[in-house]
């Protein structure tokens, strides 16, 4: 029993990374624009893609094909946003245009991307061939430890990005005020392309990560999107912190409920969970609750 709770957190963490990664470029992008990208998930889709070329038809080591594609993902994104956001956002009154944006962004990469690789499914091969490793006793699936591993590695260097370097402090000024940050000499359009850049690469690193846990298809990104948006406001929308704590959190109980309760409802847990913080704490777990006087 205590085995097989073992390997259903290892897996839940896993998951839960996913949806982590996918949660925190939400958070970035609506820190930098106030604006939600309902094109993130389809990033994860393009990562998982670009990892399937990689590996399956150039047969490029896994470590190459992983930077290649996560840098290719981070270029697509910039280019989305130098593009197509931007031109659209410095329009009067433009926040629903922006919103219909990245709805059409998000239509438009699945069938894109649908007519260049087909309906059939990929299977990318995992980088261990091993089909369990011993941890803690037990035996997981181990890409799942590499999924965990690679996740707190990319959170940990972009916590020292942001927080160490000239360039995240930048991010972070253009993000709390951008009139004073233009006033400062920081050039905003760029900073906004590179906020994308990063979000869309984690979406990226979260597709081809979990790529061998399920197949690969042009509309894998949109469930795994509306579970790491879910996880987003779980945590409270706007905190990265949030965004790894409600993803693991939405990853645990997915896993749990999906094995104790009934697997049937294995996508439902993660909306119930969002159903009842919205009742009862609708600014998450750290958000800042906002109140208005009249």
């Amino acid at each position: 029993m205590f085995s097989e709770f073992i390997q259903l957190t290892i897996a839940g963490l896993a998951v839960g990374s996913i949806y982590a990664l996918i949660a925190l470029g939400f958070v970035l992008i609506y820190t930098s624009v106030n604006v939600v990208n309902f094109a993130q998930g389809d990033f994860a889709m393009i990562g998982a893609y670009f990892m399937v070329s990689l590996v399956v038809v150039l047969h490029l080591p896994w470590w190459l094909a992983l930077l290649l594609a996560v840098a290719g993902t981070g270029v697509v994104g910039a280019l989305f946003q130098l593009l197509i956001f931007q031109p659209v956002r410095n329009r009067p009154r433009n926040f629903l245009p922006v919103m219909i944006a990245t709805v059409g962004a998000s239509v438009f990469l699945e069938q894109a991307f649908l007519l260049i690789y087909g309906p059939i499914p990929y299977q990318l091969p995992p980088i261990f061939k091993a089909q369990s490793v011993a941890l803690l006793g037990v035996h997981v699936y181990p890409q799942y430890i590499v999924i965990i591993v690679v996740t707190a590695a990319m959170v940990a260097l972009l916590n020292w990005f942001l927080e160490r370097t000239k360039l995240g402090k930048q991010l972070q000024a253009t993000a709390q005020d951008p009139d004073t940050a233009r006033l400062m000499g920081i050039r905003v359009a760029w900073m906004a392309a590179l906020t994308f850049a990063i979000s869309t690469a984690l979406g990226g690193l979260a597709g081809l990560l979990i790529a061998p846990v399920y197949t690969v298809t042009a509309t894998m990104g949109s469930t795994i999107a509306l579970k790491a948006f879910a996880a987003a406001i779980v945590g409270g929308f706007g905190s990265m912190k949030g965004a790894i704590v409600g993803g693991l959190g939405i990853g645990l109980i997915e896993t749990y409920g999906a094995t104790y309760i009934s697997g049937s409802y294995r996508d439902a847990f993660p909306f119930i969970v969002l159903i009842l913080f919205l009742i009862f704490r609708p600014y998450g777990l750290f958000g800042e609750k906002v109140s208005q006087k009249v």
